[in-house]
C-alpha cells in the first residue's frame, strides 16, 4: 500500500509534499505552509514505487529528494534547462492538462544564498567575488552539481574536491590555496555527528585568498567547517537560507505567483528563534539551573541541566564522580554530555560551572546555541554542595574562569538576583 508519513497519498492527499525514501524530520512542512504551498506531506516511497507514484500519484507539486532527483528529472515530460544541464530535478509541478514539469530550484537557492551573503557579508556581487577566480565544491553528489552550476553562473572557475583523484583533500591546498570561497556539499558535520569539518581548520589557514566558506548542511546552525572559519576570522555560513530560498521557488512554481524574496529572511528568522538552544554560563552558584527552568517554562521549551543528565546517564553526582575519580574524569563525562544536548535544537541547557574549563566544549555548546552569561556577584554565590567551589574557593574559580565566560557569551546578563527576573531579561535579551 502506497504510504506518507501522514496517511494515504491516494486520493484526498495533501496537494504538495516532499518525495524521498528515508525522510524523518523535515523543515519542508513548516517551511511550505509560510510559503502558502500547503497542506504539505512527506511521501516515503521505496524505489520500485517512485515511478508510479510520480506519474499517476494525486499531487500539484512535489520536492524530491535523495536518491530520487534523477528518477524525477526522467520520469518529467518537459525539464527546464537547469534540469537538463544536471540531469536531475527537485521540483515537480503537475500542470492542468496533466503533464509534468520538472525545475532544479536547489541551483536558484543556492544562488540566491550565494549573493546575499557576498553583498552582505562581504560587500561584493557573486560575480565581482568569482568572475575568473578559483572556488572549491566539497564532495561529488547531488547537492555538489547544483552548487557547482550557480557557481560557475557567477563566473567562478569551480573545482570539485573528492576522496581520490587529482583533486583529493589531501592535496588541496597544494593545488587550489589560491581558492576565494570554499562550499562544503557533503554531508560531514551534519546532525547528529557534528560538530565535524570534512577540511580541518589548519588547511582553511593555508589558503592566503579565502574570502568566505558555505555550507548547504542546515543542522546544526553552525557546522564544523562554519565553526574553524570563524574562528580564523573567516565570513561563514550554513544551509538554511539555501533551504528556504529553494523551498521559495518551487513554492511560486505550485502557487503559479511570484513570492517576495524577503520571505526567505523572515522564514529564517523564525526557524532560528524556535530551534536554537539557550545555552546559560556562569560561575557555580550564580542560578543557572533556577533561571533556566524559569525560562523553559516561559518558552515552552524542555529543559536540560547538564549535571543532572549527567547522574542520570552515570548514576552518579558530579560531586560523587569528582570525589571519586577526580575532576578530569568528570570532565570527560561533562563533555560527553554537553556535545550529546548541544546537537539538538530547540532547548535550554543549564551547563556545570566548568564547562568552559575544556575549550573543546565551546563548539558543543555554540553550533546550535546563543550562550548567555549570568554575571552574579562573587559574594552572592551559593556554594554549598559544590566541591570545587570548596576546594579552590571561589575567587580563585573566578580568576581562572571569568575570562572563558566572557569570552564565550554572546550575551552578558547581569543577575537581577531572582531567577524569573533574569529569564524575563534572558527572553527580552534574546528576542523570544
Amino acid at each position: 500500500m502506497s504510504k506518507s508519513t501522514n496517511g494515504r497519498a491516494g486520493a484526498g492527499a495533501a496537494p504538495f509534499g516532499l518525495l524521498g525514501r528515508r525522510l524523518g524530520h523535515s523543515w519542508s512542512p513548516r517551511i511550505h505552509t509560510s510559503l502558502g504551498s500547503a497542506p504539505y506531506d512527506l511521501f516515503e516511497r521505496e524505489p520500485d514505487e517512485v515511478e508510479a507514484f510520480v506519474r499517476d500519484g494525486a499531487w500539484l507539486g512535489l520536492n524530491v529528494t535523495i536518491p530520487y532527483k534523477r528518477d524525477a528529472a526522467r520520469l518529467a515530460d518537459e525539464r527546464s534547462v537547469r534540469v537538463e544541464r544536471l540531469g536531475a530535478a527537485n521540483t515537480l509541478v503537475r500542470r492542468p492538462d496533466g503533464t509534468i514539469y520538472a525545475e532544479n530550484t536547489d541551483v536558484l537557492g543556492f544562488s540566491l544564498m550565494l549573493q546575499r551573503f557576498c553583498e552582505r557579508r562581504l560587500g561584493t556581487s557573486a560575480e565581482h567575488l568569482l568572475s575568473g577566480r578559483s572556488a572549491l565544491v566539497l564532495g561529488s553528489g547531488g547537492a555538489s552539481a547544483a552548487v557547482r552550476a550557480a557557481l560557475e553562473d557567477a563566473g567562478a572557475r569551480v573545482s570539485v574536491i573528492s576522496r581520490s583523484g587529482d583533486d583529493a583533500y589531501e592535496t588541496l591546498v597544494e593545488r587550489h590555496g589560491d581558492a576565494v570561497l570554499v562550499v562544503n556539499a557533503t554531508p560531514v558535520g551534519m546532525y547528529p555527528a557534528c560538530p565535524a569539518t570534512p577540511v580541518p581548520q589548519g588547511d582553511l589557514a593555508r589558503m592566503g585568498s579565502l574570502a568566505g566558506v558555505l555550507d548547504v548542511v542546515y543542522n546544526p546552525t553552525r557546522t564544523g567547517i562554519a565553526l574553524a572559519a570563524e574562528r580564523l576570522g573567516i565570513p561563514a555560513e550554513t544551509g538554511l537560507p539555501m533551504l528556504v530560498a529553494q523551498a521559495l521557488r518551487s513554492s511560486e512554481l505550485f502557487q503559479g505567483r511570484t513570492l517576495d524574496v524577503s520571505l526567505v529572511d523572515d522564514i529564517e528568522r523564525q526557524i532560528l528563534s524556535e530551534t536554537g538552544n539557550v545555552v546559560l554560563i556562569g560561575m557555580p552558584g550564580c542560578g543557572k539551573t533556577t533561571t533556566g527552568k524559569r525560562l523553559a517554562r516561559i518558552l515552552g521549551r524542555p529543559f536540560v541541566d547538564i549535571d543532572a543528565a549527567i547522574e542520570a546517564r552515570t548514576g552518579e553526582s558530579p560531586a560523587r564522580i569528582i570525589g571519586a575519580q577526580g575532576e578530569q574524569a568528570f570532565r570527560r563525562v561533562e563533555s560527553e554530555i554537553t556535545g550529546e544536548y548541544g546537537a539538538r535544537s530547540g532547548l535550554v541547557i543549564a551547563c556545570g560551572g566548568g564547562v568552559v574549563t575544556v575549550p573543546a566544549n565551546y563548539d558543543l555548546l555554540h553550533q546550535n546555541g546563543t550562550i548567555v552569561f549570568i554575571d552574579r556577584p562573587l559574594p552572592d554565590l551559593e556554594t554549598s554542595g559544590r566541591p570545587v567551589s570548596a576546594t579552590r574557593g571561589v575567587e580563585a574559580l573566578a580568576r581562572e574562569r571569568m575570562g572563558a565566560y566572557r569570552a564565550w557569551a554572546d550575551v552578558t546578563l547581569a543577575s537581577t538576583g531572582s531567577p524569573s527576573g533574569n529569564a524575563q531579561a534572558i527572553r527580552g535579551l534574546l528576542g523570544l
